[in-house]
């Protein structure tokens, strides 16, 4: 039974269109339903059979997916003619700021920029699905605060937040302002502007 339900579930992993959760393999099946202990020893069978091949069962944040293994992914993207998308710095700041972030309003993310972001920025992040309103701040204006989404982990292939790698650390400016020579003055140009 352990063989077939793991065929059943490669099954399903390969024609699902969207990861799938554990609660949604459950689903699919009559009574007798398999358990969820069942289903995650199946998952590791198939994760195991993956080693020799070149699709790996992937994790993230909704379920999972069967998927193409990273190392082989340059010789899949010739298939495609098209180019992927790509996105410009002021996205991809944004979306990072939101990321790390979160939540946050948009003022915070311009005031950290240090530019106005744009309405439509923010209405594609969402329009992607990546960054969703999850309530206000509690100030004058009730400003929206924004979070990212199961989309978002998912597209970039993550479990959780505390998957995103780690910022450098900066060094706090007073410590650089010690660092900093002081420039004395040049005795020359005093010295001249004394005799004027």
């Amino acid at each position: 039974m352990e063989r077939k339900l793991s065929e059943i579930l490669e099954a399903l992993l390969l024609s699902a269109s969207r990861p799938i959760s554990i609660d949604d393999i459950v689903k699919v099946f009559e009574d007798p339903k398999p358990s969820k202990d069942e289903i995650r020893k199946a998952l590791n069978q198939i994760d195991q059979d993956c080693q020799s091949r070149g699709i790996e069962l992937k994790k993230i944040a909704s379920g999972y997916r069967l998927q193409v293994k990273q190392s082989l992914s340059q010789y899949i993207a010739k298939l495609w003619e098209e180019k992927p998308q790509k996105f410009s710095k002021a996205t991809l700041e944004t979306l990072s700021l939101i990321a790390y972030k979160q939540p946050i309003t948009r003022g915070e993310i311009e005031e950290i920029r240090g530019v106005s972001v744009g309405t439509q920025l923010i209405r594609g992040l969402m329009e992607r699905g990546w960054v969703k309103i999850v309530g206000q701040r509690d100030v004058p204006g009730r400003p929206s605060l924004y979070s990212t989404t199961k989309e978002f982990l998912d597209y970039f292939g993550l479990q959780h937040l505390r998957e995103l790698p780690e910022l450098p650390s900066l060094p706090d400016l007073t410590s650089i302002e010690h660092e900093l020579p002081i420039d004395e003055p040049d005795e020359s140009i005093s010295s001249s502007k004394s005799l004027n």
